[in-house]
């Protein structure tokens, strides 16, 4: 057996001796289909165990020739002398692999060499943070392969030592390496798309700052693109933000969850309580159900599509990460997506609690739950109507989102102000203004001229980013057509 320590040569050694000592000049099919369960599973060891040494290796000698291959070179690079454009061609025809595993076989090269031999090799200084070594050492000694690597490494980024000025420098490359020694632990049970996904967590936990911007990346990314190919067959292509993916997968996870899958038989059409059978494709029962949900909108009967739970979402949020003390509330942590657990942005988290309300859940010590709160209240569907008949629409200035549009936020939140659901109290804002209000800190504030006795709302900007300065308040108009005196 080879050991831990060995490097992946000496790993690939023993590993492909005993597989070809299994194999033998036997059809590879014949000899897998007479093995017995344990002897198959050790072949496929060794199999994974030489290819993971081969990857490494393959790695190391990508990285070696993009080395030679340097653009400052020209035409006397290594790729340009062997007739290819780039490393990546010349890397592919070799290997016989397509673009992606190319880039990060590169990529993953480049993080063994030493970085001050990569021509250009960008702005990263050579590192001897604990965590990026032990995650290497990982690498090197075959306990992870280069794709979990990868995984844990994109997932993970860089310590952001700059976003936090505050910090004793070396805090968040110690809570990196924690980070690393407990996805490392994981390696092993997860699988790839899963431990990158559990990586991101890993990291947004540690970089709450990071959350909202990201979050606001993916947000600005979001795209929507239809178009009909020379077949005539209509084809779509979706970017989701964030929200909408949580709410997307909220609706196709209900309706297609296992025991229950959306059938949209006609009412009578079940006899003697047999089943209709369905025999759409998991794609094609996505797919109706987004268009059901899309032709039947808010008049749909949940229960009919989705059984006994009607599609939404939750976001888990500690109290310590919420401030209460003094000034507005703020939710200086950040929150989780109750399924899968991805990290959702304070502000994100402070719009849901201002539309769709909240239950409090008390844990012990242990971490068992002891009590769930009330929930709290919502505007109802008269206030709306109310709301929407006294503004016209989103209130944000510049913002033409009509009123059907609209999500409705409390100028004065329910727990820090102790503010009430009440029809004065409440605007409506587009989903892209309120995520705005609560991401960047502005304020809603309501005054009563005390001569008239109208109320005038105002919205206060946070202080200017650059100096601290207070900003000047911008006074809210409302476009219902009301506001033109009647004849």
């Amino acid at each position: 057996m080879s050991s831990p320590h060995d490097s992946p040569a000496q790993r690939l050694a023993p590993a492909a001796e005993r597989i070809a000592a299994c194999f033998g000049e036997h059809d590879a099919t014949i000899v897998v289909g007479a093995m017995d369960d344990d002897t198959l599973l050790t072949a496929l060891t060794d199999a994974a165990s030489a290819r993971t040494a081969i990857d490494l290796l393959t790695a190391a000698m990508s990285a070696e020739v993009a080395r030679r291959s340097a653009r400052d070179l020209g035409y006397e690079g290594l790729a340009q002398r062997k007739g290819h454009r780039t490393v990546t061609s010349l890397v592919q025809n070799i290997t016989g692999q397509n673009r992606a595993d190319v880039t990060r076989a590169l990529r993953t090269g480049e993080e063994l060499l030493p970085i001050a031999s990569i021509p250009d090799a960008g702005p990263r200084a050579p590192t001897t943070d604990r965590w990026l070594l032990s995650l290497r050492e990982a690498l090197t000694a075959g306990e992870v392969s280069q794709a979990q690597f990868q995984a844990i490494r994109i997932g993970l980024g860089e310590p952001p030592v700059d976003r936090y000025p505050n910090l004793d420098p070396a805090n968040l490359p110690d809570a990196w390496a924690t980070a690393v020694e407990l996805l490392l632990g994981e390696a092993t049970t997860l699988p790839v798309e899963e431990l990158r996904a559990a990586a991101r967590i890993a990291r947004d936990r540690l970089d709450p700052v990071g959350v909202t911007l990201r979050f606001e990346e993916r947000f600005a990314a979001r795209s929507f693109r239809a178009w009909i190919d020379d077949h005539g067959q209509h084809h779509a292509r979706i970017v989701f933000d964030d929200e909408t993916a949580a709410w997307v997968h909220a609706i196709l996870s209900a309706a297609l969850r296992p025991r229950r899958g959306p059938r949209f038989v006609e009412a009578g059409s079940e006899k003697n309580g047999d089943t209709a059978v369905d025999q759409r494709s998991n794609e094609q029962l996505q797919y109706d159900t987004i268009l059901a949900v899309l032709r039947t909108g808010s008049q749909a009967d949940p229960r009919r599509a989705f059984g006994d739970r009607q599609p939404g979402v939750r976001i888990l949020v500690e109290a310590t990460a919420i401030d209460r003390d003094g000034g507005p509330q703020r939710v200086t942590g950040v929150g989780h997506w109750e399924d899968g657990g991805a990290a959702v942005p304070g502000g994100v988290v402070e719009k849901y609690l201002c539309d769709a309300g909240s239950t409090t859940l008390t844990f012990d010590p242990f971490g068992r739950p002891l009590d769930v709160g009330r929930e709290k209240r919502l505007f109802s569907r008269k206030q709306r109507i109310a709301i929407a008949a006294r503004d016209g629409g989103c209130v944000w200035p510049s913002c033409t989102a009509p009123a059907s549009w609209s999500e409705y936020h409390h100028i004065d939140h329910w727990s820090e102000d102790h503010g009430s659901t009440d029809v004065d109290d409440g605007v409506p804002l587009c989903r892209n203004c309120h995520l705005r209000l609560h991401n960047q800190r502005w304020r809603i504030r309501r005054e009563r001229d005390p001569e008239t006795g109208v109320d005038e709302y105002w919205l206060r900007p946070p202080p200017d980013p650059r100096t601290g300065e207070a900003r000047e308040p911008i006074r809210l108009r409302t476009r219902s057509p009301r506001r033109f005196q009647a004849a």
